[in-house]
């Protein structure tokens, strides 16, 4: 389990790389009902008086696009220099594809990636731009996980995983500290959950620092391993046939990792889903400021604070994390279109 102290360094490390995103103010539109509905106008600035204020943390500002680059840079700077000399191997559907080739660049080491043929060509193309190797293996995670380590084992790269490593979360879980330094009246942040890194991290600065914070999780109903296995006390996995039906590609993984569970287990609250068509209304609403556009993964946590508002907890303030933006140009011209 991740320390504070393990996030400082984190932080540490991550000062002049990542860049420090800031709260967008953006309170959910209201229909006559009293229910949140989805508007094609996004607000620019909060109404004050709102119930419940929501506010994005939009790590689609990184240079990659989403918050992978935190976990992967700090994985591969707590690597000695014999160690970087190795070259490193990570598994990706393709935002952490692009976290690790940028971090590899930056810190002068190979970076060769083990993606799915069909990841989305914007991610492929953007880890390739950034010199990483690519090696193309079938959709499951499972499949990419296995590649990787027997690449590791034949060449003697360093694996930097996605998610079930503690300097990743560690890494991830800066961005908890940032919204606690930004927001200290914070009583909710919701975060997407895929592999559970991001919400591992996040979890934990905040938890860590304080308890009464509440953390949910938001994940496509059709890859909901991560709210099966919280709610059985054990990790459950979902087949790569269904996963791969999911919209939101950077959260099509079959189960979380144990490290990231156990997170999960002592510090998230609960996890709740969204369907497709919730996560595409989210996109869209999300589409219309360009600060907040937001790929399919990165619009989950927005959608379920819009459409499961019974499910979520009774606070006033409340942080939806867009988690990346990488979101291929045709599809988003769809939304803006539709």
């Amino acid at each position: 389990m991740i320390t504070l102290a393990d996030l400082r360094s984190a932080q540490s490390r991550l000062t002049g790389v990542a860049v420090r995103t800031h709260l967008i103010e953006l309170p959910p539109p209201v229909g006559h009902s009293g229910v949140p509905v989805v508007s094609p106008i996004l607000p620019d600035v909060g109404i004050p008086n709102s119930d419940r204020l929501l506010l994005l943390k939009p790590e689609n500002q990184q240079p990659i696009g989403a918050f992978k680059l935190r976990g992967a840079y700090n994985k591969i700077a707590s690597l000695s220099d014999a160690e970087r000399q190795r070259g490193v191997i990570s598994y990706s559907s393709g935002n952490h594809a692009q976290g690790v080739a940028y971090a590899a660049r930056s810190l002068k080491t190979k970076a060769v990636i083990v993606m799915p043929g069909n990841a989305p060509a914007i991610k492929r193309e953007a880890t390739a731009n950034l010199g990483a190797e690519i090696v193309f293996v079938g959709p499951g995670s499972d499949e990419r996980k296995a590649k990787a380590e027997a690449l590791a084992a034949q060449h003697g790269y360093i694996i930097v995983p996605p998610y079930n490593d503690e300097k990743i979360i560690a890494g991830q879980g800066t961005i908890g500290l940032e919204i606690l330094e930004d927001l200290r009246e914070v009583e909710s942040v919701l975060a997407p959950v895929g592999g559970g890194g991001l919400i591992s991290g996040i979890a934990a600065a905040i938890k860590l620092t304080d308890p009464d914070v509440k953390v949910i999780g938001v994940e496509p109903a059709l890859a909901a391993d991560a709210q099966a296995s919280l709610r059985s006390g054990k990790i459950v996995q979902f087949p790569a046939e269904q996963v791969s039906r999911t919209i939101a590609d950077g959260l099509r993984t079959q189960s979380i990792g144990p490290i990231n569970f156990e997170h999960i287990r002592s510090y998230v609250d609960d996890i709740i889903t969204v369907t497709e068509d919730e996560i595409r209304e989210a996109m869209k609403y999300l589409s219309a400021n360009p600060q907040t556009i937001a790929e399919p993964s990165g619009a989950v946590a927005t959608a379920g604070f819009i459409f499961h508002a019974n499910e979520l907890p009774k606070t006033k303030v409340n942080v939806a994390i867009i988690s990346g933006g990488n979101i291929e140009p045709a599809v988003l011209e769809e939304l803006q279109r539709g």
